[in-house]
């Protein structure tokens, strides 16, 4: 089957990609898979298919971003749409509009919305509203796009998930939450170790544990970053303190000292193990330079699947 048969033949259920939750087991493996053969064929040939000509896809920013901005944008690009950059502080979202009226009056324009905020309920609210898709580019709850793109750099590793452990490393924030429940649906064991005070969301572990009886998937949290790590297949850790956390940052840096990821931790996982990084990263902090910039170190291939993920959402969404 070629690249756009396959692009033609992934279809989601849902109308928006807001978490991981809302698609099945078999949509998520679905999308890496075409991930995967969208990156393939580009490397190969040069091009996509153009099943997106003519599509525009609106994408809003209340938080900077470099990865999200260039991939979905560039993504649209290379299947032949056009992503349209629209700063959140420019457009009357939430202020002078309300959220309701902003999702009809972008439904009459674009084709899609790709939203990058704070509060995950002002993209549930777009979402309700507007009549074209909406995909969730990163809330406070939820990174469900940096998710299938670690999940497309684990499948590329490993061709499998069965077997395979990622442990998650520190601040028990959206990144995490998109993983575990990412990680149940495909079947993945996902340990995380973070200290007390800043655990995950326990509503979004419960699901994840839940969705792992079905799946074989393993879910564990704990404070212990040594036993979270050991036997790993992959190590991922995010900045201890993100955007909006600033003031937070003095007594963050003591509280998660002890869960750095370093050449002493490392030992504890597997040989060949890789690392991962949603970046930016703060060397010295969360991760030593050793192992970020080390050999197995697998970032930079994880940030590049970003690319290819969002393709393959967007080809499933708007073809």
């Amino acid at each position: 089957m070629s690249v756009l048969q396959q692009t033609i033949d992934v279809k989601l259920k849902a109308k928006d990609v807001l978490t991981l939750e809302e698609l099945s087991s078999e949509e998520i493996v679905s999308l890496i898979q075409l991930a995967v053969q969208l990156k393939t064929q580009r490397a190969e040939t040069g091009s996509n298919p153009n099943v997106l000509q003519g599509k525009v896809l609106a994408m809003i920013f209340d938080k900077s971003s470099t990865r999200t901005r260039v991939s979905f944008e560039t993504g649209m690009l290379h299947l032949g749409g056009h992503g349209m950059f629209l700063s959140g502080k420019e457009l009357q979202l939430g202020r002078g509009e309300t959220i309701e009226d902003t999702a009809k009056v972008l439904s009459q324009y674009v084709d899609a919305i790709m939203i990058r905020t704070f509060e995950h309920e002002k993209v549930a609210e777009l979402a309700k509203h507007a009549t074209i898709p909406v995909i969730n580019g990163l809330t406070d709850g939820h990174h469900p796009c940096q998710a299938l793109a670690d999940l497309q750099t684990i499948y590329e590793e490993k061709g499998t998930f069965e077997g395979v452990k990622l442990t998650y490393v520190g601040d028990g924030n959206n990144v995490l939450h998109s993983l575990l429940i990412g990680g149940a649906k495909v079947g993945l064991h996902v340990a995380a170790a973070c200290p007390a005070g800043y655990e995950p969301n326990e509503e979004i572990v419960n699901t994840a544990k839940e969705i792992a009886k079905k799946t074989g998937a393993v879910i564990e949290v704990m404070e212990n970053p040594q036993a979270a790590v050991q036997g790993a297949d992959f190590l991922y850790t995010d900045v201890w303190t993100s955007m909006g956390q600033e003031e937070e940052a003095a007594k963050r840096l003591q509280d998660f000292a002890a869960y750095q990821v370093n050449e002493q931790l490392v030992q504890w996982a597997k040989p060949d193990y890789k690392f991962l990084h949603c970046l930016p990263a703060h060397r010295g902090e969360e991760v030593t330079a050793e192992v970020i910039d080390g050999p197995q170190s697998a970032v930079f291939e994880q940030a590049g699947n970003r690319l290819h993920a969002q393709k393959a959402v967007l080809a499933a969404l708007l073809q």
